[in-house]
């Protein structure tokens, strides 16, 4: 299955009496997920399934897609691999999966995946890690398949 990481894209800073999960994209937020979902809307297959943080941010970068996607609670900024890896129905999903989240979490399942054992890496925002875990002579591989940053489109 294509488990792909998607990095919410920058946010504005937190102001007082506002919550986290309602900060919203900057300007260059808008500009970073908009180059990303260009670049995502030629690579990904029509059964893709799209699940998303219910955060302000996680919307918006998730919208730049413009397709259809899900909202879920357990991707929220403060869920844990374990519920994305769940969600995501990893590795034996049939459908590749789209996830719009947030760090430390999508870092942490990322070196998980690839390492087999949770690391704080960074992803970086408004960026996508799209793994690919597969069987070959019954063999489990898990393949690092492309990562890409906005700034690079």
């Amino acid at each position: 299955m294509d488990l792909i990481l998607w990095r919410h894209a920058e946010a504005s800073d937190p102001d007082e009496g506002r919550e986290d999960i309602e900060r919203a994209l900057t300007a260059k937020g808008e500009r970073q997920a908009h180059r990303m979902a260009d670049w995502l809307n030629q690579r990904i297959a029509h059964s893709t399934r799209i699940l998303v943080s219910p955060a302000v941010r996680c919307q918006q970068t998730a919208k730049a897609l413009g397709k259809k996607f899900k909202t879920l609670p357990e991707l929220a900024p403060d869920g844990n691999g374990e519920a994305l890896l769940k969600a995501a129905r990893w590795p034996d999903a049939s459908e590749p999966v789209l996830i719009v989240g947030h760090q430390p979490v999508l870092g942490l399942v990322a070196s998980y995946l690839l390492t087999d054992t949770p690391q704080p890496w960074t992803i970086k925002k408004g960026a996508v890690w799209w793994i690919r875990g597969r069987n070959r002579e019954d063999t489990e591989q898990v393949i690092l398949q492309a990562v890409q940053a906005p700034d690079l489109l």
